[in-house]
């Protein structure tokens, strides 16, 4: 049951991320969860460097943070992205 709640907290945070970065025509449900997932990662990772959220628990501001390293993770790609469309 913990796996379907990550799941669809990965797919929350994605889809709103892509919103954010307006990445959400390019972008399904499945890069929707990893991107949340791994964003989540990473936002819960500077949290713990910064003693801001405790990783293991839901939260509004492990909420925040997921986000966060969601957007973060999304601006990098189309860092990348942009720079392999032009060549």
């Amino acid at each position: 049951m913990i796996i379907l709640l990550w799941i669809v907290f990965g797919a929350i945070v994605g889809w709103i991320a892509s919103l954010i970065t307006r990445d959400n025509a390019r972008m399904g449900i499945l890069a929707n969860i990893l991107v949340g997932l791994i964003g989540s990662a990473l936002g819960g990772w500077f949290a713990s460097l910064i003693n801001v959220a405790p990783l293991n628990s839901f939260s509004f501001g492990g909420f925040m943070f997921a986000v966060i390293g969601a957007v973060a993770l999304l601006s990098i790609l189309s860092i990348f992205r942009g720079n392999r469309n032009r060549n």
